[in-house]
């Protein structure tokens, strides 16, 4: 399998731009997400690596080879669409061999490699079986066999859950990733599935707009985001305004610390994007994710919220409060393994540790 390389990509329809100076490595053997909202351009992205749109500038490259100007089937990329795109009038046999017979493969050759193909997405025996026999999860199975029986350069999937239930999705993540990691694929996967991505990839390009704003992987992603856009896309988080009142530098551990205050109090976190450092009074955000609060236990007032329980949502492994702070700002909080759940109207007092309170440029 080989990696992939975008380089400067740029894609216009009509006067909307879809991508916009994108650029990417998926190395060898990694699974890859392109995430984003509707729109965003990720799957734009993902059809100009498969050859399907052509970019208006920029390169991609497969391994060493300059794959821009190559017709999709030369460039050994197998694509599993939303629909599956199978064909109801052949068997699940027939639909898989498909590609094979197109490419004049001999006919022993075919049987081997489709009964391969059967067994490595686990639906040995199926090879008779009509499509319309098939659960949604099968049918998925059968468009992931269908491009692995071409053994493919690399393997791209446009959103190839969203059409089964929440059960099957969950089970299907595990066996993509199976399939990828057992076979050594090197794969791009679009998503706006946010948990998806999170419980899946390797690592994670966040695109907005046409612009690839942030690469990372999974806890990068989540743990430092390098935006606002990024740290309210990437699961939840309270995100706020406020102005910066102070730098603290600390020369025993090289760190830097940065001190804000808003409406709902003052707050000392970090930076995640570097090379920039906030000014005295410089408009900022910090972005706190639910579960990082923790109940008060003394010591200095920052990073501290007081408040009372305006409602919950009790989800059997963690609760979810609303919690209306003291200066009026409404928090999320995400009590993890809860034993005893908060009254609504309950008086709360939470602090949070300054690793976990991210300062982002406004």
């Amino acid at each position: 399998m080989e990696a992939i390389r975008v380089e400067s990509i740029a894609k216009s329809f009509g006067k909307v731009q879809a991508l916009n100076q994108a650029s990417i490595s998926i190395e060898q053997g990694e699974l890859f997400f392109l995430l984003g909202s509707s729109g965003c351009g990720k799957t734009t992205l993902l059809r100009c690596i498969a050859g399907l749109e052509t970019p208006d500038s920029g390169r991609i490259l497969f391994g060493d080879r300059d794959v821009t100007s190559v017709p999709t089937h030369k460039r050994e990329a197998a694509m599993v669409f939303q629909s599956y795109a199978l064909w109801p009038h052949m068997s699940v046999g027939e639909n898989i061999a498909f590609g094979l017979e197109e490419r004049k493969i001999d006919p022993d050759e075919i049987d081997e490699r489709v009964n391969e193909a059967l067994s490595t997405v686990h639906l040995d025996g199926y090879a008779d079986r009509q499509i319309d026999q098939l659960s949604g999860g099968q049918q998925q199975r059968v468009a992931l066999a269908r491009a692995l029986v071409v053994r493919p350069a690399c393997l791209l999937l446009d959103e190839p859950l969203s059409n089964l239930d929440a059960k099957l999705r969950t089970e299907m993540r595990e066996e993509i990733r199976r399939i990828v990691k057992d076979n050594g694929l090197t794969a791009a996967y679009v998503t706006h599935d946010q948990e998806e991505a999170l419980s899946m990839a390797d690592r994670i390009a966040i695109i907005d707009q046409g612009h690839i704003e942030q690469v990372g992987t999974p806890e990068d992603i989540y743990r430092n985001p390098l935006s606002a856009h990024v740290a309210s896309f990437v699961g939840k988080t309270n995100l706020l305004e406020a102005e910066v009142t102070r730098l603290v530098w600390d020369d025993d551990d090289d760190h830097l610390s940065v001190r804000v205050a808003c409406p709902a109090g003052r707050f000392e976190g970090r930076i995640t994007r570097r090379n920039w450092r906030p000014a005295d009074g410089e408009k900022v955000f910090l972005s706190i994710r639910p579960e990082a609060f923790h109940p008060y236990h003394g010591g200095v007032p920052v990073n501290r919220l007081t408040g009372h329980v305006e409602d919950r949502t009790y989800l059997g492994g963690f609760v979810q409060y609303s919690i209306r702070g003291d200066g009026g700002h409404l928090w999320h909080v995400t009590d993890m393994n809860p034993h005893q759940m908060r009254e609504i109207g309950e008086p709360v007092i939470l602090s949070v540790d300054p690793s976990d309170v991210v300062i982002l440029q406004s």
